[in-house]
């Protein structure tokens, strides 16, 4: 005789945490934050493998790994400073050529394309072969920064999880935007600003459901890194005080010439793209023209290699006089247009700080020299200047702002730092655009303006939004029938067909001429004889896109869809009014999805 089992006594907190756990199951929010906290620590740990993958390529070049590399360049025999950059640019070059699509460096631009065209998805294989090719540009000595690169490697793992997933498309965005954000974040040890530069340079707006994850993200990598590294700034600088509102003027100038640098900075580095792209051959051996071209500046200037973190400290503690600090400036400004124009890869975010903190510091020695009661001092302007040119660059002032106090620790100058960022920020889109990002984009074609638009025409089809009624008349349809048809038409056009359904014309008032008030010849005159066969067609096959090309073109209102070209069979006609209403209704239902998931 079988036993009846005793009932468990923890059956009942079973079922309990059973419907908890369902329930979270079915919480949008709760799995965006699950999500977002594993895609920051992952993220953390692939910026600490990039930063030492940097230190590791560096120490097997150079034999040395520190971070103030321009301390340890100037006891480098000159072969040394002249031949690694050049070889390692070869090396370099090899490896983009034969790994990374388009045979290009990939950074933070192609991050934005990937958010505005593609759904967020990247490729993971491309973001392991960008990462290997920025550490090698970087430890060889190239004149580039590594932020850049960590944005860009934080966004491929993220962008390939959410292709694994099958996320849909608000989902893969916000969490393209963790991994942004836990990258920046980890690489400058600044959780803060890490979270307002996704939100400010790639999604391009604040929400808070959006926000909250990105934040979750954000601490998460800047956990791991300052376990691995250390709870330190980036920057050690000595204790700046705001000394006089007079100097108000004094910042909103320094704005304005940090605006001239950025801009100057930024224009250096396209006019050497241009140069290399004219150059014959392949693109494999450019970096390594740019790594001579960095050596030889280096023998003269070693502070112009690698990141330049060394160099922003000691523009910042007045370790320079004035022409050595001009001199320095022209040279890493020359030498990261060098690096980047020609190939090497890697970012423009650490050379416009360190260019920036240069910039202030001359400033603000002569502005000490000036008026040395009212001001806060040399470095105090090199902090300011540092965040000024940076914010111009990047087109994110609040964001940079940020990373200027995290990265120093300082807030003292917060009121100077604003109003130097806001003045060169404004004037650089004014005169340069946006940012160097979005320039870059439109070097490719790429347009961010129109994304939205494009991707909103292509979701909806020509047979979901075309029309089949009573528009359509048969060939042998007399012409006075014709008259009545098109009195009682609510587009103003009929489209003639065969017995076959073949599409033979359109015809609109116009088309009759002088038959549109004529009667004489009704009986000899049929829908057929009057119809325009050169009116615009076009097939289910084009898109909505096409559909407001050829409208624009043609200023016709209404065209005629036919099932292929080849067959010419009448499906319907589509208006300007319906492709209207359809994009703004779709373009809205995006920006109610990436702020509701």
């Amino acid at each position: 005789m079988a036993q009846n089992t005793p009932p468990d006594s923890n059956t009942p907190s079973k079922l309990r945490m059973l419907n908890v756990i369902n329930r979270a199951a079915r919480h949008d929010h709760l799995i965006m934050a699950a999500l977002s906290l594993g895609v920051g620590l992952v993220t953390g740990v692939a910026v600490i493998f990039f930063r030492e993958a940097i230190q590791w390529i560096q120490w097997a070049y150079y034999g040395t790994a520190t971070e103030r590399f321009y301390l340890a360049a100037e006891t480098f025999p000159w072969w040394m400073i002249l031949l690694v950059p050049t070889a390692g640019g070869l090396l370099v070059g090899i490896f983009i050529h034969w790994t990374l699509p388009e045979r290009r460096p990939h950074g933070i631009p192609d991050v934005i394309e990937a958010y505005a065209r593609r759904n967020a998805f990247m490729s993971f294989r491309t973001g392991m072969a960008a990462m290997l090719a920025s550490a090698a540009s970087v430890g060889c000595g190239a004149s580039v920064g590594r932020e850049g690169p960590a944005v860009h490697l934080g966004a491929s793992l993220t962008g390939w999880l959410t292709r694994k997933l099958d996320l849909p498309r608000p989902f893969a965005r916000v969490i393209l935007g963790c991994g942004v954000s836990a990258a920046v974040a980890a690489s400058f040890n600044a959780p803060i600003a890490g979270a307002l530069f996704a939100s400010e340079v790639i999604i391009g707006y604040y929400a808070l459901r959006t926000f909250a994850p990105i934040v979750i993200a954000s601490v998460a990598g800047t956990a791991l890194t300052r376990i691995w590294f250390g709870d330190f700034p980036a920057f050690f600088v000595s204790e700046t005080l705001f000394a006089s509102l007079w100097e108000f003027p004094a910042f909103l100038l320094l704005g304005i010439v940090c605006a001239i640098v950025a801009i100057s900075f930024m224009r250096s580095i396209e006019v050497t793209q241009t140069l290399a792209s004219k150059l014959p051959g392949p693109t494999w051996y450019r970096p390594a023209i740019a790594g001579l071209g960095v050596g030889a500046i280096a023998l003269v200037f070693p502070h112009v290699l690698g990141v330049g973190y060394g160099l922003t400290e000691s523009a910042m503690t007045m370790q320079f006089g004035f022409w050595m600090i001009i001199g320095i400036a022209l040279a890493k400004i020359i030498a990261t247009a060098l690096s980047l124009g020609f190939g090497f890869a890697g970012g423009v975010f650490s050379p416009a700080l360190v260019i920036g903190a240069l910039t202030g510091s001359a400033f603000g020695i002569l502005a000490t020299s000036v008026f040395p009661e009212f001001s806060s001092g040399p470095d105090a302007y090199a902090l300011v200047g540092m965040g000024a040119v940076a914010a111009a660059v990047l087109g994110a002032p609040i964001s940079t702002t940020l990373i200027v106090f995290e990265l120093t620790g300082d807030y003292a100058l917060t009121l100077g730092v604003m109003v130097s960022v806001v003045t060169a920020t404004e004037i650089t889109q004014i005169i340069f655009g946006r940012s160097f990002f979005s320039r870059q984009l439109s070097r490719r074609g790429v347009n961010l303006k129109t994304e939205a638009e494009d991707e909103a025409l292509k979701v909806n089809t020509i047979s979901q939004i075309m029309k089949n009624d009573n528009s359509r008349i048969p060939e042998n349809t007399p012409l006075k029938d014709v008259r009545v048809a098109l009195q009682s038409s609510t587009i103003g056009k009929l489209f003639v067909t065969n017995d076959d359904g073949t599409l033979l014309g359109c015809i609109k008032l116009s088309d009759l001429g002088s038959k549109a008030f004529d009667t004489s010849s009704d009986d000899a005159t049929n829908a057929g004889s009057v119809a325009n066969s050169h009116s615009p067609i076009l097939s289910l096959k084009n898109d909505l896109h096409m559909v407001l090309e050829l409208m624009n073109e043609t200023s016709e209102e209404v065209i005629a869809i036919v099932d292929t070209m080849e067959n010419m069979q009448f499906s319907g006609y589509i208006t300007h009014h319906d492709v209207m209403q359809s994009y703004t209704r779709t373009l809205s239902q995006f920006r109610n999805e990436e702020r509701t998931y």
